[in-house]
């Protein structure tokens, strides 16, 4: 499979098969995150697998507690239907946490310090990239609270959880979404 073929074609996922991904599968995907770009090559990242289910069961309680919340608060519909149990079934969830101690130069500039955040994101992408390119499906999960799930993973103080990702087999086909043309959404200077 071309690059381009794995960027278009890959979809999130929202409906795991029960099978276990095996650890050198992990591993590889794992591999990809950390040639993602980062500032000063930093690499501001650290990883927790999470194959735990009772682990899975209070991500997902923490998961439908904020959306229910921010369901009453923004009163956005899609919010109230918005079903998070994919976090029950995905076999492996990995939890993506930044130090902003790693960030670039643009620590000293107003506005600044999150270029930690770009290249864990980075990282996130090079994770959904392989895992397609792997036969497996996954979702980029940010629906959480950094404090509370700094304390259901043990994150230390100092460092930021953010983002999940699920990982699995697909159960299903996923929904083909539509994309604007890149020049609907391109300004060029000249």
């Amino acid at each position: 499979m071309d690059i381009f073929s794995i960027i278009k074609g890959r979809r999130s996922c929202r409906a795991f098969l029960p099978e276990p991904i095996p650890k050198e599968t992990i591993a590889m995907i794992l591999k990809a995150a950390v040639w993602a770009p980062s500032p000063m090559n930093a690499q501001p990242w650290e990883f927790i697998v999470i194959t735990s289910q009772e682990t899975k069961k209070t991500i997902f309680s923490e998961a439908e507690t904020l959306k229910q919340d921010l369901f009453q608060k923004s009163g956005w519909k899609w919010l109230g239907r918005y079903n998070v149990d994919f976090l029950l079934s995905a076999p492996v969830i990995v939890a993506v946490v930044g130090d902003p101690d790693k960030t670039g130069a643009d620590k000293f500039i107003e506005g600044g310090g999150i270029a930690y955040q770009h290249a864990c994101a980075a990282a996130v992408q090079n994770m959904l990239l392989a895992a397609h390119a792997l036969g497996l499906g996954s979702l980029w999960f940010t629906l959480f609270e950094t404090e509370v799930m700094r304390n259901i993973l043990g994150v230390a103080s100092g460092k930021v959880p953010l983002a999940m990702v699920c990982l699995g087999k697909p159960s299903g086909e996923p929904l083909q979404v539509y994309r604007k043309d890149a020049l609907e959404k391109t300004r060029f200077i000249r």
